[in-house]
């Protein structure tokens, strides 16, 4: 199955999640210092990896992955929707 490709802030928290729980990797691209870079987010049915070019986050939960996508700006800001 190809991954699903998406620049920073393209995808809601929800869309990440969803294609993770079915089993797609999702590959978000970045900005780190002025350069591009790449991070892969996966789940393998029980464990929920960011896979970035610096380390490996491992998260045992879906709210520690929604947590990190949101901490680290991979989803859209959808709070700023809702206030429009």
């Amino acid at each position: 199955m190809e991954p699903l490709r998406a620049n920073a802030g393209e995808l809601d928290v929800e869309e990440i999640l969803s294609a993770l729980a079915d089993g797609r990797r999702v590959v978000i691209v970045t900005e780190l210092l002025g350069s591009e870079h790449e991070v892969t987010l996966r789940h393998d049915g029980s464990t929920f990896y960011c896979d970035t070019p610096t380390t490996l986050h491992k998260h045992g939960t879906e709210a520690e992955m929604r947590e990190c996508i949101d901490n680290q700006g991979y989803a859209r800001d959808t709070t700023a929707d809702a206030e429009d």
